[in-house]
């Protein structure tokens, strides 16, 4: 389409979770608390996971990391989605609309490939317990990660390249809370059957190429605990449910989203919601009550910073006294 025939958009209207203006504020206060929630959790662990030194493993590095990318998963929407529930008219510019697709894709392109790494953690934990700590040493560690957020760039560069140059001069409605890669390119004003095709082929080459891998890689670990019975096997078992409860939390919605042929189907906003939101608030709950170690370490960090309160106070109790 010739560029002198329409008028370019320079903003999308976002039509939210809900239009009912009853049910906004309560809205506004659910995801506030969640957001927070999410903050506060993931950066506990976070925290913990640094100040203890028993912690300083490469399962728990990892987890670490994945907090991290769960907090940058959670921030880079729902901020905005929490601020539009308090004001009628819900825009965002054109750039900021690009910017959402180039992080939500970043993002969750990152946590698949670092859950696909803590699995391989697990496996030579499991499987190969006496090599452990030299097949998993630190610069492995390190390469995992950056590996992870790579392939994360990678994916997301790709993605945004198909919708970049595409004419938008119509319709700007999108039917979510935050710019969603199949929705935005079905607002273009030409035929997009074939790059829905690219994002498909995209989107689900990731998405179940990192699933088949943790259903492989998780299959092999069970076979090998199922033939051992002892206490540390027990513990194994512990551990593989909080990371195929994560894995199947965070895999369902994506794969449902990005590899249903959605040219059929719309994006159901509830699956977007849940792998934005609550699948990062869902993480921390899985990872601490279930692990003894780290509750254990956020009890010591929380009775360190208790003392410190107490100390703190009593100086400032006697400073006060001889003021007087």
């Amino acid at each position: 389409m010739n560029e002198t025939n329409y008028s370019r958009v320079t903003e999308f209207v976002l039509l939210g979770l809900s239009s009912s203006k009853e049910l906004q504020p309560f809205l506004f206060l659910i995801f506030s608390l969640l957001y927070l929630a999410i903050l506060l959790g993931n950066f506990l662990i976070i925290l913990t996971v640094n100040s203890d030194p028993r912690l300083h493993t490469p399962m728990y590095f990892l987890l670490a990391n994945l907090s991290f990318i769960d907090v940058c998963v959670a921030s880079f929407a729902t901020p905005k989605m929490i601020s539009d529930l308090l004001v009628e008219h819900k825009t965002i510019s054109f750039n900021a609309c690009l910017a959402q697709i180039f992080f939500v894709h970043l993002f969750t392109g990152g946590e698949m490939v670092l859950l696909v790494s803590m699995a391989y953690d697990r496996y030579v934990a499991i499987c190969k317990p006496l090599h452990y700590m030299t097949i998993m040493s630190r610069r492995v560690c390190i390469i995992l990660v950056v590996i992870s957020w790579f392939v994360g760039f990678i994916h997301t560069t790709s993605q945004l390249a198909f919708t970049i140059n595409l004419p938008f001069c119509g319709p700007n409605q999108v039917d979510s809370f935050f710019c969603d890669l199949p929705l935005v390119t079905k607002l273009a004003c030409t035929d997009t059957y074939i790059i829905s095709l690219l994002i498909v082929a995209d989107s689900g080459f990731l998405s179940l190429s990192s699933f088949l891998l943790l259903v492989v890689s998780y299959t092999v670990i069970l076979v090998t605990v199922r033939k051992r019975s002892s206490a540390s096997m027990a513990k194994a078992r512990s551990t593989l449910t909080a990371h195929i409860t994560v894995v199947t939390l965070f895999f369902g919605p994506c794969i449902f989203i990005y590899v249903w042929p959605f040219s059929s189907y719309s994006v159901d906003k509830v699956l977007a919601v849940f792998y934005t939101i609550f699948t990062p608030i869902l993480n921390p709950v899985i990872y601490t009550l279930r692990n003894k170690e780290v509750k254990a370490a956020m009890s010591k960090l929380k009775s360190r910073y208790l003392k410190s309160a107490q100390i703190s106070a009593f100086i400032r109790n006697v400073l006060s006294l001889e003021t007087k």
